[in-house]
């Protein structure tokens, strides 16, 4: 046990030092750091807007109203966000795949897959976090959420963070056996999840349901802890998120040391 409680301070210290570097050298150019963090703002305004516009001509969606969805496209812009600014470093994996850069990570005395994870912080979407916990916020207060939800709305949000994250390492460590540099299968998840998620899944067929829940469990990311908060779903359903995020990060660590099994460096 203690072996693995060092292995785990280890890790954490890595990935703090790595964040910290990065997070340093944004600081030296703040006009990036703010053309990049304004830049993610438009896509959740145009969603703020859509769904203002939407509700303004119907009462619900598959019994859904404005600040049900308000909290369902809040939470799944926070936790989207969220993991990009904490694990950002994992896109970049095909690349330094197909460049020989993973070579340096394997030697250095460091968790490689921590050492790509935490590369840079996704600050592109510092503003498109901004106004999900904007759209969170109205949503929880219009759909009569008190503070004390907050506790559970928090657990439920790390839950989402770590199973996003590794589904994106899944996705991305694709590339030690497709060799290419660009993450395919990854843009395919993210844009599964912006285009389906917003929306109540109980709008899609039943075979889109199971799919999306116990295949991809992106349903545990976002549309089953806005049931959970908003009251849709039983209490015991609290169980759910955090066993698929176990079982997320157990799958994505295993299929990512499978990769760097595979890898045999850009000169082969």
């Amino acid at each position: 046990m203690a072996v693995d409680v060092s292995g785990s301070r280890h890790a954490f210290g890595v990935y703090r030092r790595s964040i910290g570097a990065y997070l340093r050298s944004i600081a030296e150019y703040p006009a990036d750091f703010w053309v990049m963090a304004v830049s993610g703002t438009f896509w959740q305004i145009m969603l703020f807007a859509f769904l203002t516009i939407l509700f303004g001509n119907v009462s619900t969606i598959d019994g859904w109203g404005y600040h049900e969805m308000l909290v369902l496209a809040g939470f799944l812009a926070t936790s989207w966000s969220s993991t990009a600014l904490l694990w950002d470093g994992i896109w970049d994996t095909g690349k330094m795949i197909v460049e020989g850069d993973m070579d340096y990570r394997i030697t250095r005395p460091a968790p490689v897959l921590v050492q790509v994870g935490s590369k840079h912080v996704g600050m592109q979407v510092f503003g498109e976090a901004t106004l999900g916990l904007v759209m969170l916020g109205i949503g929880w207060t219009g759909a009569g959420l008190g503070l004390g939800a907050v506790p559970t709305g928090l657990f439920l949000l790390l839950c989402a963070i770590v199973i996003q994250a590794s589904l994106l390492t899944i996705a991305n460590a694709a590339n030690f056996w497709m060799k290419g540099r660009t993450p395919i299968i990854a843009f395919m998840v993210t844009e599964l999840q912006n285009e389906a998620m917003r929306f109540p899944l109980t709008i899609f067929p039943a075979a889109v349901r199971l799919v999306l829940t116990f295949g991809l469990p992106l349903a545990f990311a976002s549309f089953v802890p806005a049931q959970i908060l908003t009251g849709r779903l039983d209490a015991w359903w609290l169980l759910a998120p955090p066993i698929a995020a176990a079982a997320s990060a157990a799958v994505a660590v295993w299929v990512f040391r499978m990769g760097l099994r595979a890898y045999d460096s850009a000169g082969h």
